[in-house]
């Protein structure tokens, strides 16, 4: 079983279906024990950095996800769910969960594209990504898949070696980052056509080794 962590902050129901498609027993929970007890966890998210850490809170999820990466169980972070794994974020001035270590960033304001074109902020739209170091969940990605994002913020780790994918948009910035059994990606795979689903398909089966 895979556990969908419900924290009261959106895109579940698109993760269950895409889960469901590939033919993944799965669960949309806030219950710690179902949690801790499944195979594997996938953290979703969409909204604000301080509500969403408030809200995980609320629930003691902060601590059933500690304990689930700690203990090396495969973990999948979702957009909102890529940047509150760090350390603090610039949005809200959240103090976040702090499994890898960095910050989230605001994406600089003006952006320009290489064109010098003006760039509108969110990021909002099907870009591709440069896969910096291999990864098992992004076994059979090509660099000409396009991937759908919808953000203001971004990922930073502070090392170099938890960055697995980068993607430009008027900055080169970490849309994939991972460390250990945890990887996490800025974009929606889940609403990203047939790669996003051949990345959820790798991470379902994925268990959980990775060697930076």
């Amino acid at each position: 079983m895979i556990s969908i962590i419900d924290y009261k902050a959106g895109n579940l129901k698109s993760v269950e279906r895409a889960l469901k498609k590939l033919g993944f027993p799965c669960c949309i929970t806030h219950k710690n024990e179902e949690i801790l007890s499944s195979q594997r966890i996938i953290f979703p998210g969409v909204g604000a950095a301080g509500q969403a850490i408030e809200d995980l809170r609320h629930f003691g999820l902060d601590k059933v996800l500690r304990q689930a990466f700690e203990t090396g169980k495969p973990i999948l972070g979702i957009c909102l769910g890529a940047q509150i794994i760090l350390d603090k974020s610039k949005e809200n001035g959240a103090q976040c969960l702090g499994l890898i270590s960095g910050e989230v960033k605001l994406f600089p304001s003006p952006l320009f594209s290489e064109d010098n074109e003006r760039l509108k902020i969110p990021h909002m739209g099907w870009n591709s990504v440069h896969l910096v170091r291999e990864h098992p969940v992004m076994e059979g990605i090509n660099p000409a898949d396009e991937f759908y994002f919808v953000h203001s913020y971004y990922p930073v780790p502070a090392s170099d070696k938890c960055v697995i994918g980068t993607t430009g948009y008027g900055i080169e910035f970490p849309s994939i980052i991972g460390h250990k059994n945890l990887i996490a990606m800025q974009f929606h795979p889940e609403k990203s056509g047939t790669p996003g689903l051949k990345i959820l398909k790798n991470f379902c089966t994925w268990n959980g080794h990775y060697v930076e």
